[in-house]
């Protein structure tokens, strides 16, 4: 069975974020374009047995059936839908923030 995959506005501003903190603040757009590939091969894998990650343990999220795929420093936190056979992308975020509280506060649902 092969999954469609959404991207959120959220998942995508995100993205966009990441590469412009890579290539702008870091100064290193070779590797800003280098992680954004990474990041969307990945989540373009997903396509193919997106339960293979861990859920999420805090509700309400785990609840929701969301899922946190790491790539590389990032994390890729995402809900599968077995039943419309659909992907989405919730959020993309750097590993050493404290995800819970950005879920909370950021992530619209």
């Amino acid at each position: 069975m092969i999954f469609d995959i959404e991207i959120s506005a959220q998942a995508d501003n995100d993205l966009r974020n990441v590469y412009e903190y890579i290539a702008y603040e870091l100064q290193s757009p070779e590797n800003a374009s280098g992680q954004l590939d990474r990041l969307e091969e990945s989540i373009l894998s997903l396509d193919q047995m997106p339960e293979r990650f861990r859920a999420y343990e805090k509700e309400p999220w785990h609840s929701r059936g969301l899922r946190i795929m790491p790539v590389d420093n990032y994390c890729v936190l995402y809900i599968p839908d077995v039943e419309k056979v659909v992907v989405t992308i919730i959020r993309v975020m750097y590993g050493g923030r404290d995800i819970d509280m950005q879920l909370q506060k950021f992530t619209k649902m």
